[in-house]
C-alpha cells in the first residue's frame, strides 16, 4: 500500500528547506504520494499546494493581529485537508505559529498521524513554555543546532540533531558569470528578504544606501538576491530609482556562483547568513519592523542578538544594524570601514567558521533527514 506524506511549510524559507529533504527522500523511496502547503521550491520537485504560500506569509504581530480571522480560516482548511489525505506522516517545517496550530488540531483529530517537525520553535531566544506545550503533539522534533537539545530532553520529547542542509557540501554547477565579471567590479551581494513586508521597508534604505555608495565609489557591482516571487517588485523599486549599477538574480544555482565571487553580503536578518558564512563572505545583518512590533518582541526575547552566529558566540562578531541602525548612512559607513580595514573581514569569516564547524554533522544533513521520514512509514 503506498505511504502519504503531507509536506507543511509557512514560509519560503521552509519551504526551500522542505524540498532539499523530500528531494533526497524520493531518491530513497519512489513510492510515497505527496500533498502540501508549498510553494515554488515543492512546486519545483512536483509536490502540489493545497493553496498559495503567500497567502499565509505574514510579517510581525501587527499583522498577524489585522489578519487573526484569515490565518484562523487557513489552519482550519489546511487541518481538513490533511485529514482528507490521510498521511502517514505530517512533515511540518519551520513556522511554527501556523505550521504547529495545525499539527496540534491534527493530532487531536487522527492521533495515528505522525508528525516530525522540522526546524525547532527557537525556545531558548523567547518563549521558552513551548517545549512543553508541544511534547502531546509532535512525535519528533528535527533540530538544526546542537545546543537545541538540552531545551527538548528535557521534556523527554524525541529529538535528532540533523544538522542545516545549507552546510551540505555541494557541487554548484558552473556558471558563466562573464556578463557580470568582466564589468571589473566588486560585487556586493544583497538579501533583501522574501517576504513582500521585508521588501517594501528594506528597498527604499538600500536604494538610498546605493546612492550614498556611488556618491563616493564607482567600482562596486549590487546584484540582489531574490525569490522568483518578488523579482518583479525588486525590479520595479530599481526602476523608479533610477540606479545603473545592478542585477537581480532569483536562480539558485547562479545565486551560489555570485555569492562565492562576492567581497561583500548585505542580508536581512536569518537563515541566509549561514549561506553567506559559509561561502567565506564577510557580512552585516539589517532589520527593520514598525515600533510596536519591536517593543512587544524587546519584551519577549531573552538574548541580546538577533543573528544565530552573534547569539552562539554572545558577541556581535557580524555587525546588526537592526532598527534606527538601519539607515543609509550606517550601512555604508559599516562597509566603508571593512573596505578600509581588511583585516576585520579575516577576523568576521575567521570566528563564523569556527561556529560553522559547531553546526556541521558527518553526513549529508538532507540525507539524514530523508531517512527519518523514511524509517517512519516502515
Amino acid at each position: 500500500m503506498q505511504k502519504k506524506i503531507f509536506v507543511l511549510t509557512g514560509e519560503p524559507s521552509g519551504d526551500k528547506l522542505a524540498a532539499k529533504a523530500i528531494s533526497k527522500l524520493k531518491q530513497i523511496n519512489n513510492n510515497i504520494e505527496y500533498l502540501s502547503v508549498g510553494g515554488s521550491y515543492l512546486k519545483s520537485i512536483e509536490i502540489d499546494s493545497i493553496f498559495e504560500l503567500k497567502e499565509i506569509t505574514y510579517l510581525g504581530f501587527t499583522r498577524v493581529v489585522l489578519n487573526l480571522f484569515k490565518i484562523k480560516k487557513k489552519i482550519n482548511y489546511t487541518v481538513k485537508k490533511i485529514l482528507e489525505f490521510k498521511p502517514d506522516i505530517l512533515f511540518s517545517v519551520d513556522s511554527p505559529d501556523f505550521t504547529l496550530r495545525v499539527a496540534k488540531l491534527v493530532k487531536k483529530k487522527n492521533t495515528n498521524i505522525k508528525n516530525i517537525h522540522y526546524v525547532a520553535p527557537q525556545v531558548w531566544l523567547w518563549r521558552e513554555s513551548r517545549a512543553k506545550k508541544i511534547k502531546n503533539f509532535v512525535d519528533h522534533i528535527l533540530l538544526l543546532f546542537k545546543f537545541e537539545k538540552k531545551y527538548f530532553d528535557r521534556e523527554n520529547i524525541k529529538s535528532t540533531f540533523v544538522g542545516h542542509p545549507l552546510l551540505d557540501v555541494n557541487t554548484k554547477n558552473k556558471v558563466d558569470l562573464g556578463y557580470l565579471l568582466e564589468k571589473n567590479k566588486k560585487i556586493i551581494s544583497i538579501f533583501p528578504g522574501s517576504r513582500l513586508s521585508e521588501i517594501n521597508t528594506l528597498m527604499p534604505i538600500l536604494i538610498k544606501f546605493i546612492n550614498l555608495s556611488q556618491n563616493k565609489h564607482n567600482n562596486f557591482l549590487f546584484v540582489f538576491h531574490v525569490t522568483q516571487e518578488f523579482k518583479n517588485l525588486v525590479n520595479k523599486f530599481l526602476l523608479a530609482s533610477g540606479l545603473k549599477n545592478y542585477e537581480i538574480i532569483s536562480d539558485d544555482n547562479i545565486k551560489k556562483n555570485i555569492l562565492s565571487e562576492s567581497f561583500f553580503a548585505i542580508a536581512k536578518s536569518g537563515t541566509i547568513s549561514i549561506e553567506i558564512c559559509n561561502a567565506g563572505i564577510p557580512s552585516i545583518i539589517i532589520y527593520k519592523m514598525n515600533f510596536i512590533n519591536f517593543f512587544i518582541v524587546k519584551l519577549l526575547i531573552k538574548v541580546r542578538y538577533a543573528n544565530i552566529f552573534n547569539i552562539i558566540s554572545n558577541s556581535e562578531i557580524i555587525p546588526e544594524l537592526l532598527q534606527s541602525k538601519c539607515n543609509p548612512k550606517t550601512i555604508y559607513d559599516v562597509l566603508d570601514s571593512y573596505m578600509k580595514n581588511p583585516e576585520l573581514c579575516k577576523t568576521q569569516i575567521f570566528n563564523c567558521s569556527k561556529i560553522l564547524d559547531e553546526m556541521k554533522i558527518d553526513t549529508s544533513s538532507t540525507e539524514k533527514i530523508a531517512d527519518i521520514l523514511n524509517n517512519n512509514l516502515n
